[in-house]
């Protein structure tokens, strides 16, 4: 038996070499085609460049329609106010009353104008009885021309000093000049007002003298006319367009603001109306310009009306980065209206991720 297992150990010892022998050969040849394999794997140098979409620069002629915001109010709008100051009397009418033309709405305590009236009715008198006394000196030659002329240069000046303060004192009320709405109130009684401080705001209430007061800047001004059709939205009324026309443009820009004044007159349409309501007018100009257009995907960085994009180089694989001024977007394009001149193709898909020093490769 002993040497019976001696012989098995014996004949046992080759298999086991062999089989040694093939797991290290297939040891070494899994380890050789995993080096072919990770050689493969290796990034060449047309690899490293970004895959992009590329889109062609359009041009296209358009007249720009004109965007701006403004508030609803009144042509006949107007803030009435005392002529002189004083201390308000009595005030007759309030917020929201419908007034008639000629009707007094305020008056002032007239104890100080009254005084004033009667001052200058004094003066007035006295003058006249000193250029009496002068002429009948003068006459008898006891007087001199010089003496004569300052007398009735008196009696003139006094004559226009009580007509001011007769005129002062017949404007120490306010009437309302039109029919209309009362829609504010200044001031109440027992307050000093002083001359021409707006008391009340009258709105005239006809149906044709609603207006929608915008500011646009010069360029925008310089392309609008008087009559052009103009449309207007309002958050009250969201599925309503009201049509309008421009019915004024300032001849001057507002100093404070550097903007342009226009009115548009609008119509109702069947709709209430009340001051100060927002709106949105759309002007659309006769005159064309022909502006670039690019797809939304090219925008990078907007911010307002400046935004960049990614502009494709004449070697097909670089970039550059390009400031543009955006005019406005319509649906899925944007309206250049400057920046893009001799570009003929912009990165649209992955512009996010590029710089001026990576390569791209157009899909």
């Amino acid at each position: 038996m002993k040497h019976m297992k001696l012989k098995l150990d014996t004949l046992a010892m080759p298999a086991l070499i062999t089989v040694a022998v093939i797991g290290l050969f297939c040891l070494l040849g899994g380890c050789g085609e995993k080096s072919v394999a990770d050689n493969n794997a290796l990034p060449s140098a047309e690899d490293e460049r970004i895959p992009v979409r590329a889109a062609s620069v359009q041009q296209r002629t358009i007249a720009l329609p004109i965007h701006a915001s403004g508030i609803l109010g009144s042509s006949a709008e107007q803030r009435l106010s005392f002529k002189v100051g004083g201390v308000i009397r009595k005030i007759y009418v309030q917020e929201g009353d419908v007034v008639r033309s000629g009707q007094l709405l305020a008056i002032l305590d007239k104890t100080e104008i009254d005084a004033q009236v009667n001052q200058a009715q004094q003066g007035l008198l006295k003058a006249e009885r000193d250029l009496g006394r002068v002429e009948g000196l003068y006459k008898d030659s006891s007087a001199t021309l010089e003496l004569l002329q300052n007398a009735t240069t008196g009696r003139d000046m006094a004559k226009e000093t009580a007509r001011i303060a007769q005129f002062n004192q017949q404007y120490a009320e306010i009437r309302a000049t039109r029919g209309g709405k009362i829609i504010k109130k200044l001031m109440n009684e027992g307050e000093i007002t002083g001359p021409g401080t707006p008391v009340f705001v009258l709105f005239e209430t006809g149906k044709d003298d609603w207006v929608v007061k915008i500011n646009v800047s010069d360029r925008d001004w310089a392309r609008i006319n008087v009559g052009m059709s103009a449309k207007i939205t309002m958050d009250a009324y969201e599925n309503t367009v009201f049509q309008g026309k421009v019915s004024d443009l300032a001849p001057a820009a507002d100093p404070a603001s550097g903007l342009y004044t226009v009115e548009i007159r609008i119509a109702p349409q069947g709709k209430r109306f009340a001051p100060g309501l927002f709106a949105q007018v759309d002007i659309t100009p006769s005159q064309s310009r022909t502006y670039t257009i690019v797809p939304v995907e090219s925008i990078v960085e907007g911010n307002g009306k400046s935004a960049f994009v990614f502009a494709i180089q004449a070697d097909g694989e670089s970039v550059r980065k390009l400031p543009v001024q955006i005019a406005f977007m319509e649906g899925n394009q944007v309206i250049i209206a400057g920046g893009l001149e001799g570009v003929a193709e912009v990165v649209t898909t992955g512009a996010p991720y590029l710089t001026e020093k990576k390569k791209v490769k157009k899909i």
